[in-house]
């Protein structure tokens, strides 16, 4: 009977490692439309995707993530950026921290424009440091 219940324990463990693995190099792409349908300076919310599309004056995309890197609560857009409203920490149009608790900026998904289409890889966000202009992406 143990020796039942250990093959079933492998393979499920094994089962599991296969699915993880598979999933986590499969990209889920978001389509938001043509990037002509976006007006530069503005910031587009997709908060059932999890995350902020914001399309700057030079035409550069950026999707930051809405949840806030000190506890992961759901921010706020306001007119200077991004407010958390359970710890106030607050960041700036680019996802910079501007007051604590947050110690580094909004995690980001990889933007990708194919075919004039603006698409968000919802797979995993990343996280960084800091904001450096090579983080935006050109249609």
């Amino acid at each position: 009977m143990a020796g039942i219940a250990a093959l079933e324990a492998i393979y499920l463990i094994k089962g599991g490692i296969n699915k993880s693995s598979v999933s986590s190099n499969e990209k889920e792409l978001f389509n938001a439309g043509s990037a002509e349908n976006f007006s530069n300076g503005k910031t587009y919310p997709y908060l059932s995707n999890q995350f902020f599309l914001r399309r700057f004056e030079d035409g550069g995309f950026l999707a930051m993530s809405i949840k806030c890197t000190h506890l992961g609560c759901v921010v706020n857009q306001d007119s200077k950026g991004f407010a958390c409203p359970c710890h106030a920490s607050k960041f700036n149009k680019y996802g910079e921290v501007m007051a604590a608790p947050a110690t580094r900026p909004l995690d980001l998904f990889p933007v990708i424009i194919e075919n004039g289409e603006v698409l968000i890889d919802t797979t995993k966000p990343f996280k960084r440091t800091s904001y450096l202009k090579s983080q935006l992406t050109y249609a």
